[in-house]
């Protein structure tokens, strides 16, 4: 059984994201396809994406290298975003159907319960599929393409700290939604812009070295898994 490629670049994507490899660190297709399990096949086409992406290098006499982005690179990434959020959220006013709409307010829902309670490792993950989904309900793949990769790259290089007031923040995403409910465009991108721009005030960028560094080695020797043959992870 062929293990698709794309489960393959998901899983390796995951780990760098996550820190298992060092920024200038080699990509063997031995050792990956070791450690997920699968032949070298996907492996080697997983490599490929994840270089047009800029998750990876490849380097004249090492082969494939995971990326070392430079603070500037880091810096555009999250200008980028800050103009695609609100963009995003404006076509999703237009573009919308209920489906996404219902996502939506349970998430709203959820995450305001969830504030209220102070529990912030699940205001991470709900704030995440809400994001993906308000990018999903604007109907355009190539943005949202464009912005899951934004988001990934971003967790990469920064860490984010924990919104000082959640509950605000959650009342911000409750405001884009029913902007996005009623089809006023203007008002979603603005709602968008200004969270969006509060949100990138709490992200640092992760240094080589520093107190991730015991973490990351951490999770080298500990993190083993092959790849789900059910399908890519979302």
């Amino acid at each position: 059984m062929r293990i698709p490629a794309h489960s393959v670049c998901t899983a390796i994507r995951d780990d760098i994201v996550a820190g298992v490899y060092e920024r200038g660190g080699r990509l063997t297709e031995e050792l990956l396809a070791r450690r997920y399990g699968v032949s070298r096949v996907p492996v080697r086409e997983a490599l490929r994406t994840l270089e047009a992406e800029g998750f990876v290098v490849t380097r004249r006499h090492a082969g494939a290298c995971v990326a070392e982005p430079t603070e500037q690179e880091a810096a555009d990434l999250l200008e980028m975003r800050m103009l695609l959020e609100p963009l995003g959220a404006a076509r999703a006013a237009q573009r919308r159907t209920e489906a996404h709409l219902k996502v939506l307010r349970g998430l709203v829902r959820l995450g305001q319960e969830r504030a209220r309670r102070g529990n912030s490792e699940d205001l991470r993950s709900l704030g995440g599929w809400f994001h993906e989904t308000l990018a999903q309900a604007s109907g355009s793949p190539a943005l949202t393409s464009t912005l899951a990769q934004l988001r990934h790259k971003i967790a990469w290089m920064y860490a984010v700290e924990a919104p000082a007031n959640p509950v605000e923040s959650w009342a911000e995403h409750g405001g884009i939604v029913d902007a996005v409910a009623r089809g006023d465009s203007d008002r979603a991108r603005t709602i968008t812009a200004l969270h969006t721009e509060r949100a990138t005030a709490a992200h640092r960028l992760r240094f080589p070295g520093g107190p991730a560094g015991a973490e990351r080695a951490d999770r080298v020797r500990t993190s083993q898994h092959h790849v789900n043959m059910t399908g890519p992870r979302l």
